[in-house]
């Protein structure tokens, strides 16, 4: 178990680790182990690299990070690890096809993860974010991310009838 240098992000003299396990391990400045520790970012979509909250299995707060750039490299990759295993959010490339303008409706999409189709409940599942960020949630519950601007011509058009 190696342990990782986090005191400089969460203003503490804290440590991470990853047990034999696999579970994130933070070590705090009384040199308590907190096995089980969960990333949680405060701004995910807006400021996914400010403002993240170390968590223990209870939920309180163990550390504060505010920005992830002042972790250790080290330690920044068991960070993002973490977060990458629980954050889901593909992000929308192109709309290759709608079954209907009426909700629900099936959506036929390519994301940066691949080709995938889901179901469009209602039209209030889609919420616009700032500067044209689009979050779209699938009948199922998963999240999917669009950049309204950066969609092409026939993408934009399809989802305009839906905005």
């Amino acid at each position: 178990m190696s342990n990782l240098d986090a005191s400089k992000a969460a203003g503490a003299d804290v440590r991470l680790s990853r047990n034999a396990f696999g579970r994130l391990v933070l070590t705090d400045a009384d040199g308590r182990e907190h096995v089980g520790v969960t990333p949680v970012r405060a701004f995910p979509i807006a400021a996914p690299l400010e403002g993240l909250s170390l968590v223990g299995p209870d939920g309180h707060e163990l550390a504060w990070v505010a920005r992830m750039d002042a972790l250790t490299p080290a330690a920044r990759l068991l960070v993002e690890e973490e977060l990458a295993a629980r954050e889901f959010m593909p992000r929308i490339e192109q709309l290759v096809s709608v079954s209907g303008f009426a909700t629900p409706s099936t959506w036929t999409v390519r994301t940066d993860r691949g080709p995938t189709q889901f179901v469009l409940k209602a039209e209030e599942d889609i919420r616009r974010l700032a500067d044209g960020l689009l979050l779209i949630t699938s009948a199922d519950g998963v999240q999917f991310r669009a950049e309204r601007f950066a969609l092409d011509k026939a993408s934009k058009k399809l989802l305009e009838r839906f905005l």
